[in-house]
């Protein structure tokens, strides 16, 4: 099978089911039509964009110009996970704590996957580097917002059974051991969901996209089931980092809940 190339018209045609979608919204009376129209383009830009850059960055190949991109889309998705949050951590640590445990958790990952399975020619090849690195970050992004999201708000509402808690004589570990758990739990649903319904319900972009190329479906399935291991590795790794160092920053050394570090709810 060759290689599918597609014309400007063919993306174009596709984007009619996005109008279409647009439309409906504005009959039903969503209020979705203009977000959706902001969103679709800020896709294309954006991609375009990357495409651009990627291009540049191919050609380069240099470890300097690739840490750089891994680096703005590290700062990126930082700001992706705070702007999700219905309550925040206040000054620095709103921003950091989730940028941080990205930075580390997409880092290590990537890098374990590029020095003893993928082992490109020259190791950080840009190429096959900042796509999984991409894949890998995406995913943890997810999964550190919605551990945060719920760790912040659990902790808000159960305040009074935390504080009970720790008058009856418990440590603040033991206190705050539930919220922490369901926190850490939900940021692992979204990849375990995945995991559960790739090759059944949804065949996967990646994938598919080696497919649509001409690549053997089997070798493509080895790829895919490489990509979700590091996938699901990274996203652990950064949402026991930052749920559990969030925690920490929520309490002190004499076992009290600091929530004087937590900001104001968002207004809806």
């Amino acid at each position: 099978m060759n290689f599918i190339s597609l014309s400007p018209i063919d993306v174009g045609i596709s984007a009619l089911l996005l109008i279409i979608n647009a439309l409906l919204s504005i009959a039903l009376r969503l209020g979705l039509a203009k977000q959706m129209i902001i969103a679709a383009t800020r896709m294309v830009i954006q991609l375009l964009l990357v495409g651009l850059v990627l291009k540049a960055l191919f050609d380069l190949a240099s470890p300097l110009f690739t840490s750089v991109m891994g680096l703005t889309m590290i700062l990126f998705s930082g700001r992706e996970v705070m702007a999700r949050q219905s309550r925040q951590l206040t000054g620095w640590w709103a921003y950091g704590l989730g940028t941080t445990a990205m930075l580390i958790a997409g880092t290590v990952v990537t890098l374990f996957a590029l020095t003893t399975q993928v082992r490109p020619e020259p190791w950080y090849e840009a190429r096959v580097a900042l796509p999984i690195f991409g894949m890998i970050l995406g995913n943890t992004m997810t999964g550190i917002a919605v551990g945060l999201d719920r760790l912040l708000t659990s902790i808000g509402r159960e305040r009074s059974a935390i504080e009970s808690r720790l008058a009856l004589g418990h440590t603040i570990k033991e206190a705050m051991s539930g919220v922490l758990r369901n926190a850490i739990r939900s940021g692992l649903i979204p990849i375990i969901n995945s995991m559960s319904a790739i090759g059944l319900v949804s065949i996967p972009g990646m994938m598919t996209g080696q497919i649509l190329a001409g690549i053997e479906p089997m070798e493509a399935v080895k790829y895919q089931l490489l990509i979700m291991f590091l996938i699901a590795g990274g996203t652990t790794f950064g949402v026991l980092g930052a749920v559990l160092a969030c925690g920490w920053r929520l309490t002190d050394n004499r076992h009290r809940l600091r929530l004087d570090r937590l900001s104001e709810t968002k207004q809806a």
